[in-house]
């Protein structure tokens, strides 16, 4: 199967989910990995959708274009590379179970949560994700919303990330804290819990 990523905006309306997820199941696709939200009144959309062999990138728009224009979404479709998935799925292969002599070549990481909320203001985003990246931290998941009145806003960002395991993650996630409280910004990291997922 091929697969494509499928990415839509517009004013936010009853029934694009129905409708996009709809045209898809007609065409005989598997819709894999989604996130769909809102943002200041707009619903966001992005799919990774794999496909059936007859099903092309031009048949994916030409069956959404109508539920795009129904609903005056802009729609982008694009094929994705297998690539990344074949690369990871080998590493997953290769990956030495714990105790293995081979498992220290092979950099361990852990699943962490990071809450930042704050007087909104330019830069938090930037400085937040930047000290992740230099305790090497992957970030996986982002979500951010402004809350309140405009004379009062409050910026909330929640991070899924991975982070070296052991004592660095630890480290890491005082670093970012270090970096959040330089903006003036509170900053909450915990490791996550396999059985409450």
């Amino acid at each position: 199967m091929a697969r494509f990523s499928l990415s839509a905006l517009g004013a936010d309306r009853p029934g694009i989910v129905a409708g996009v997820s709809g045209a898809l199941v007609d065409l005989g696709c598997n819709l894999e990995d989604s996130t769909m939200t809102i943002l200041r009144g707009h619903f966001a959309i992005l799919l990774v959708v794999a496909t059936p062999p007859q099903v092309d990138r031009e048949a994916l728009e030409r069956a959404l274009t109508p539920i795009a224009d129904a609903f005056d979404l802009t729609l982008a479709v694009r094929p994705l590379s297998d690539a990344a998935v074949r690369a990871e799925e080998a590493d997953r292969a290769q990956a030495p179970g714990p105790g293995s002599q081979a498992q220290a070549s092979v950099e361990a990481r852990e699943a962490w949560t990071i809450a930042v909320h704050g007087a909104d203001r330019p830069g938090i985003v930037h400085a937040v994700t930047t000290a992740l990246a230099q305790a090497r931290g992957n970030v996986v998941d982002v979500a951010t919303h402004v809350v309140g009145e405009p004379d009062s806003a409050v910026y909330v960002m929640t991070l899924r990330v991975t982070l070296p395991a052991g004592k660095a993650a630890e480290a890491a996630a005082r670093h970012v804290g270090e970096a959040a409280s330089e903006l003036g910004v509170h900053c909450t990291t915990h490791r996550d819990e396999a059985d409450l997922l």
